[in-house]
């Protein structure tokens, strides 16, 4: 019997939401163990020091697939209790996972012991081992072009133009339980410095093409790198939160040189937790430690930690701990979004 594409797409993959347990005596427990069960406690303790930091900006930096693994549901409520005040990420996670998911459709749960030419013929994309609906995906990278053809047509910041689709899902009533739903009402930017690497971008592809003779949208990434450098010069402090590494990492941590640039004495980041599989022996920048970016003076060493784990074990024990632990509840929401036209770089 020939397989049909809802044989493949039949369980769907559930968000862990770190509100449900309570972590914090099984991280204090590791702890007192060894290897990266007590690099996760310290990591645990470093990012509950930043939430009671009133001084401190935290910047949420998103790599790999994390929305598409069943992590959405802990960085929504990081957002939704002001533990997080802005984010860089990849695309993916924004645009491919998280807004997808916002229009109604879903990941599901696969394996990677498939005949892959098999599901490219029935329209199934795989990551590791979940799936999703290639027909879907095409109707995602259209609702960008359809967002992108509604607007002026000028260039645009990712963070802007993520704003734009926040909206949109307030205004289509849709994504209630969206990333970039609840980052556009509690204005949380989202920057995504590689933005056309990803389903936006076949979206703009799209809108560009239709007005290949007229005005069109297009993405300033420099706009981007002077908004979150503008944020950096006028925090106290800054504190790095790494799911991941790659463009969002090294994005981050290069506000500060930025700002050294135009000519600021802003402090390295005071604050950052790195959690990756990536090795540091390679020299790339992912598995790179944050001791390492000491020497280029993006990160104070003091409070910083390198937890060597997959993402979906360790993530949402952290934002169990510190949800929790309740250091969020005095913290004020910061709302860079609505300040970065009016916020300048001091002089």
């Amino acid at each position: 019997m020939k397989a049909r594409q809802q044989d493949y797409l039949k369980k769907t993959v559930e968000h862990i939401d770190p509100r449900s347990f309570n972590a914090v005596s099984l991280v204090e427990a590791m702890g007192h163990t060894a290897f990266q069960a007590r690099n996760l406690a310290r990591a645990a303790h470093i990012y509950h020091q930043m939430l009671q930091d009133q001084g401190c900006t935290i910047i949420l930096c998103l790599a790999g697939s994390l929305i598409s693994a069943g992590l959405k549901k802990a960085i929504y409520e990081l957002v939704a209790n002001q533990m997080v005040d802005a984010i860089v990420s990849t695309g993916a996670n924004i645009v491919d996972q998280d807004f997808f998911e916002g229009l109604g459709y879903r990941h599901y749960v696969g394996t990677p012991f498939v005949d892959d030419n098999e599901l490219r013929d029935l329209h199934i994309d795989r990551i590791y081992d979940t799936y999703i609906n290639e027909d879907e995906l095409r109707a995602c990278d259209h609702t960008v072009a359809q967002i992108a053809d509604g607007l002026e047509p000028k260039p645009y910041s990712s963070q802007e133009f993520i704003q734009q689709m926040g909206k949109w899902l307030v205004e289509q009533g849709k994504g209630a339980d969206s990333i970039v739903r609840i980052c556009y009402e509690k204005a949380v930017p989202i920057f995504v410095p590689a933005f056309s690497d990803c389903s936006a971008g076949f979206g703009l592809v799209c809108h560009q093409w239709k007005r290949a003779s007229g005005g069109k949208v297009s993405i300033d990434s420099a706009k981007d790198f002077l908004d979150l450098t503008r944020i950096k010069v006028n925090s106290k402090d800054t504190g790095l939160l790494m799911i991941g590494g790659g463009v969002p990492k090294n994005f981050a941590q290069d506000i500060v040189v930025a700002a050294e640039i135009l000519g600021y004495e802003a402090p390295m980041h005071k604050y950052a937790i790195q959690i990756t599989v990536a090795d540091e022996r390679d020299g790339a920048l992912s598995g790179s430690t944050l001791k390492e970016a000491s020497s280029w003076g993006k990160v104070s060493q003091s409070l910083e930690q390198m937890v060597f784990a997959e993402a979906t074990l360790a993530f949402p024990l952290l934002a169990s701990y510190a949800y929790h632990q309740g250091a969020w509840k005095q913290r004020k929401a910061q709302r860079w979004s609505d300040q970065l036209e009016q916020v300048s770089v001091p002089r």
